[in-house]
């Protein structure tokens, strides 16, 4: 029997608190949290306390709860959960499950369907042109879900998996009962399932990748054109070709171990290399193919398995094997990882078989290879991996697949990335530019490169097509530069990923989550694919479909949650509960930063940009008042104590006249942040300052600073703090906050009007009465003959806050999105069905949204139509089928 590495033995704590269960014949219940019970069910009685590959931790404090035992039923009432287990139905003649969430006075008995489970995510897009369904979540607007981990392996005593042996009368399920309280499910989930680790640092910089035959002098110097041209990397990954492919035979090439010395002659120098440049290095296995007689590591791992090496038979791939996997990682990846490899690439696409029944491969080389990487102080360990059901959030990060390189993959990823934080999952790494087939098309990759910048990991990839490009500079000098500032820019926001990271497993919060987790009481929080929340601060949307060729922009409808909200490029302040209409150019992106944000970011860096920055741009966003705790540390060992991280704690406060912004003595280790920082504070939303105090420990200090008038923007330039000091800056101002924002609406008209594709008399005829068209749309209906239908709408949607969209939200069918944030009479949605002859008026006004969902269409219609008219003229339709729309 061969021993199990500790470092491969999962930590766990599986035996619940005696005082938290409750047995009854055939049922025992375990009251996990006053939300989460664990219901097993079985007829002999026979319950499991093994740890399983889910559920790992049982043993939680005991919360407070009542079980009353009946001769025909038990009751179990917790502060928001009512079970109840009668064990004779006397129409059914079966035992039967409820549970009532108290709060909600929602009930959901064994067995009922899940039909409003908001889903989770799905194990890979390979091959995937557009959208793919997804998995069940852990949250449903039912308010419940359930978990059934029945068929799931457990961990035996050696911390190896082994199958069930409860018999086939026994069921284990998990009653997640939250209502709409999202974030304490997820957070819930990981106290029991297991805290997701952070990746290391230098993961949230940009990763090159590609399938291609490189050399390693070709690689190193594809490194040195990014450096050279200041776009950075921080991860450096080696397709299959790393090791011998074509090894005659016909023999299948895709599994090696032994280096191809043809193109890597030299592997060490090569890693070297790329540590010397401030890179990490990660190379790709597809192991499936077994170990083969030609290679290097065939004679020491058959003598290790005890079978004959002079027999050539290759041994076959067997994962479930504990000598079999100790020989896998110890000769094939060990010696590997002494010459330099950082991570590893698992690139498994071969089924979810192995030879113990109901063991996933992919499931069980993700447990093993992340926590190898592990071993003897490695450091925070990371793979590159597919999803392999709930439980994979404790091993990040996630491949997602060789997708289409098309429009719609673009458009359903930032979906489909958000969705997966409601199992937990919260590091999803897709292939920037998409993977292959599709047009190779320079708008399409840098609106992907874009979305990549918002997205968990930023990693470039795609097949060994050779018309295939996904070097920025070979798409031109502007792609090249909007290329570079994106991707500088997702390095100087390091710090802010940095510390969702930690919040991610200190808190139980995704860092990309979709936005109801934060607003579930909003309607309109379900129905906003395209955006999510970005960390605890922002709101991120990206452009995912083609400019228009007449107004030369992208379209994007998004949501703003009540609150006041800044876009975070232009300072531009918004009022929310408000949908909002963005037209963006080719270099334009859309952030939105709530009032009372702080956003740490290192600097604007043609390189590097990885480590604890020595200096930080603040931007601080003024009308409420708000914190920010930065979390930083060494990156170098395990965070497991507050030995090894430091946090720096930021406050603002905002006053009509006032605002303050203080930087706290920095709390931990401050070994692990510089010792002695600039910053350059950005405070948006200052009106008129008048004067700015700074004071070190409290005693003055003098400061420079400046403010742009137009942006609202004032900046205090080359602020130094040291960690054991505190440092306040105070603005005193005409309006601080709370005063009314000067309006940019001119200023987007404007810039609207020069990007269409318009006539230049038009152009100036329109531009010299824009300020009485602001006041007046309907003066635009005057150049209704000069304008193209998009050029039109894009004014009229701008101006009256007014429009209509139709959303795709993928598995939950699409919606009709009405809106009129400033109630206006001279806007007008009509709807008709079937034959399109007749409409219906419907004057839809207020700041909300209005739906028109499956449930206001009279069946047996099968098609509507429906229109927006401003000012009684000039109409935006749109039609489809009524099987489109969800319920």
């Amino acid at each position: 029997m061969t021993d199990i590495p500790s470092h491969l033995r999962p930590q766990m704590d599986p035996i619940a608190d005696l005082e938290a269960t409750v047995q009854y014949p055939g049922l025992r219940v375990t009251v996990l949290t006053s939300r989460l019970l664990r219901i097993e069910t079985s007829e002999t009685s026979t319950f499991e306390d093994r740890a399983s590959q889910v559920f790992l931790f049982r043993r939680l404090p005991v919360p407070t709860f009542v079980a009353r035992k009946e001769e025909n039923h038990l009751e179990i009432e917790t502060d928001f959960l009512s079970f109840r287990y009668d064990i004779l139905d006397h129409q059914a003649g079966v035992p039967t499950i409820s549970v009532r969430l108290r709060k909600q006075n929602t009930d959901w008995h064994l067995g009922d369907p899940d039909l409003q489970n908001l889903l989770g995510t799905a194990r890979t897009l390979d091959d995937i042109d557009g959208s793919v369904p997804l998995e069940k979540g852990l949250l449903a607007r039912s308010g419940w879900s359930v978990v059934d981990d029945t068929s799931s392996l457990l961990f035996g005593d050696d911390g190896w998996l082994e199958p069930r042996n409860t018999g086939s009368s026994y069921q284990d399920l998990y009653f997640f009962g939250y209502g709409k309280d999202f974030k304490a499910c997820i957070k819930d989930f990981y106290t029991i399932s297991g805290l997701p680790p952070m990746p290391p640092r230098w993961a949230f910089g940009n990763w090159w990748s590609r399938y291609w035959p490189y050399t390693q002098d070709e690689l190193l110097s594809l490194m040195d054109d990014f450096r050279a041209r200041e776009v950075p990397l921080s991860v450096c990954v080696v397709d299959m070709d790393w090791h011998l492919v074509d090894i005659g035979g016909e023999v299948d090439g895709w599994t090696g171990y032994t280096w191809n010395e043809d193109l890597f002659p030299d592997p060490e120098s090569f890693f070297d290399r790329l540590h010397a440049a401030g890179l990490k290095s990660c190379l790709n296995l597809h192991p499936a193919l077994g170990i083969r007689p030609h290679e290097m590591q065939y004679d020491d791992f058959a003598g290790h398995l005890g079978l004959d090496p002079n027999s050539r038979q290759t041994i076959p791939f067997d994962i479930a094997s504990i000598e079999f996997a100790r020989a896998y990682l110890e000769l094939l990846h060990h010696p590997h990882e002494e010459q330099g490899v950082d991570f590893w690439w698992i690139d498994w696409q071969q089924g979810e078989e192995s030879r113990i029944p109901g063991l996933d491969p992919l499931w069980m080389l993700n447990h093993l290879h992340f926590n190898d990487l592990a071993r003897e102080g490695r450091g925070q360990p990371v793979i590159l991996s597919r999803w392999a059901g709930l439980g994979s959030h404790r091993y990040p990060v996630g491949f997602s697949g060789d997708t289409h390189a098309t429009w719609e993959s673009l458009a359903f990823q930032p979906y489909f990335t958000a969705a997966a934080a409601n199992v937990g999952f919260g590091w999803w790494s897709h292939d920037i530019g998409g993977h292959m087939c599709g047009i190779e098309d320079p708008e399409l990759f840098t609106r992907w490169i874009q979305y990549g910048v918002f997205s968990p990991i930023f990693r470039f990839h795609s097949t060994n097509n050779p018309f295939l490009e996904r070097r920025p500079w070979m798409f031109g000098e502007e792609i090249l530069r909007i290329a570079r500032e994106a991707m500088q820019m997702r390095h100087a926001f390091i710090p802010y990923l940095y510390t969702m990271a930690w919040l991610n497993k200190e808190n139980g919060q995704p860092m990309i989550r979709p936005m109801y987790h934060d607003y579930p009481g909003l309607k309109e929080a379900y129905i906003c694919p395209q955006q999510y929340l970005f960390g605890d601060q922002l709101i991120a949307a990206p452009y995912v479909i083609p400019l228009d060729e007449d107004t030369g922009m992208s379209r994007q409808v998004i949501w703003l949650p009540p609150g006041g909200w800044y876009n975070f490029f232009t300072g531009e302040f918004f009022e929310g509960n408000s949908w909002q209409v963005f037209y963006g150019r080719l270099d334009e992106t859309i952030l939105f930063a709530q009032a009372g944000a702080i956003i740490p970011l290192g600097p604007m860096t043609g390189w590097g940009g990885i480590d604890n920055p020595s200096e930080l741009n603040i931007h601080a966003f003024c009308e409420a008042d708000g914190d920010f705790t930065l979390f930083e540390d060494d990156d170098h060992r395990l965070v497991q104590d507050h030995d090894l991280y430091c946090q720096t704690n930021y406050q603002l406060s905002c006053d009509e006249r006032n605002v303050t912004f203080e930087i706290k003595l920095v709390q931990g280790k401050s070994h692990s942040c510089p010792r002695e920082r600039r910053y350059q504070l950005h405070l948006h939303g200052v009106r008129n300052p008048e004067s700015v105090d700074v004071q070190i420990e409290g005693d003055r200090a003098t400061c420079d600073w400046v403010y742009n008038e137009h942006n609202e923007e004032l900046i205090v330039k080359d602020l130094v703090a040291k960690p054991t000091v505190s440092l306040s800056v105070v603005v005193k101002a005409t309006s601080a906050s709370q005063a009314g924002h000067s309006s940019r609406l001119l200023e987007r008209c404007r810039d609207q009007i020069r990007a269409f594709k318009l006539g230049s008399e038009t152009k100036r005829a329109i531009d010299s009465e824009l300020e009485a068209i602001i006041s007046n749309p309907q003066r635009l209906l005057a150049y209704e003959v000069n304008l193209a239908e998009s050029q039109l709408r894009a004014l009229l949607e701008i101006t009256t806050q007014a429009g209509m969209e139709q959303l795709d939200l993928y598995d939950h069918g699409k919606v009709l999105l009405l809106w009129n944030n400033t109630a206006s009479h001279d806007v007008v949605f009509r709807y008709s069905f079937e034959d399109f002859t007749e409409w219906e008026s419907a004057r839809r006004f207020g700041s909300a949204s209005g739906i028109i969902p499956r449930s206001r269409m009279i069946e047996p219609k099968s098609r509507w139509k429906i229109a927006v008219t401003y000012f009684g003229h000039f109409s935006i339709v749109t039609s489809g089928r009524l099987t489109d729309l969800t319920r």
